[in-house]
């Protein structure tokens, strides 16, 4: 019984969607330790970095199914969450949310007092990003930000401080999660004008969102870019850069105003590799750097 309620609840939360804003969150640990230093991050603060994301993304995920619940039960593509359709109550969830939090709370205080000072401006963002679609279609740039702040929290963990090249860490993962969210928005199009809820192709229709969020994609590629300004990256930083553009390019060409049926792909598959890509070369290129 236990294990068959964990299982909703991580259902709930898209626990493999973890793989969009964790890699980003371990590369902005990593970049700050490397750049303020020259060395690894501790043991100590990956651990605490983890388990700060861990408590994060859970409250944000659940406080997002919380608040849309009957937003959901309306829409066909999201009746079959746990929520609407009685799996898990609102209490629940309530009680799921304080469990995150608290674990958010636990961990910034470990990491170091600003972490913890910033964790109610991270909890604003979480709470209010999921009633940004009821009044603006700025919603994506909104969640763009909430994610952005994964990387730059790991950064100020390692570093105490916010710095220019954690800043646009940030900006690059915000640009890049506001890109695929207006993707994703796409399959709801009709749902949101009928209910009168906000979104980038609901407002300007799908053909202008897709160069909305292309636009977008191109800002994060220019903002990876600007960080080996500052931080001192190699070849295989700029490989990974050119490999992530790629992957961006190939996103956009397998989805169309007229054809989304390949939306999944374009939305969770590729974003996925995206995020593992950007870790990968980031982490071996720093790691040759600091083993040589």
């Amino acid at each position: 019984m236990a294990l068959s309620k964990i299982r909703l609840f991580l259902a709930m939360i898209k626990f493999e969607h973890t793989i969009f804003a964790l890699p980003y969150a371990y590369i902005g640990m990593i970049m700050a330790s490397f750049y303020k230093d020259g060395t690894w991050p501790g043991w100590r603060t990956f651990f605490w970095v983890t388990l700060a994301m861990v408590g994060a993304r859970s409250a944000a995920m659940a406080l997002n199914r919380l608040i849309d619940r009957q937003i959901d039960a309306k829409n066909p593509r999201t009746a079959d969450r746990e929520l609407p359709k009685g799996a898990i109550t609102s209490f629940e969830t309530l009680l799921f949310i304080i469990a995150s939090l608290v674990l958010l709370g636990i961990s910034a205080w470990m990491l170091n007092p600003l972490c913890f000072y910033l964790m109610p401006l991270a909890v604003f963002f979480l709470v209010v990003y999921s009633y940004t679609k009821r009044f603006t279609w700025a919603c994506h740039l909104v969640l763009g930000i909430t994610d952005g702040l994964a990387p730059l929290g790991a950064w100020i963990a390692v570093t105490g401080k916010f710095d220019l090249p954690g800043l646009l860490l940030a900006g690059a993962v915000a640009a890049w999660i506001a890109a695929f969210d207006i993707i994703y928005a796409c399959q709801d199009v009709e749902f949101d004008r009928r209910e009168g809820l906000y979104s980038i192709p609901a407002r300007f229709g799908i053909a202008e969102g897709l160069w909305i969020s292309r636009a977008l994609d191109v800002l994060t590629i220019v903002l990876f870019l600007l960080i080996p300004l500052y931080v001192s990256l190699g070849p295989i930083y700029y490989v990974g850069v050119v490999v992530v553009a790629a992957l961006l390019v190939y996103e956009h060409l397998i989805i169309s105003p007229n054809d989304m049926s390949r939306i999944d792909i374009a939305f969770f598959k590729v974003n996925s590799i995206i995020a593992t890509v950007a870790f990968l070369f980031t982490f071996t290129d720093i790691g040759l750097r600091l083993w040589r």
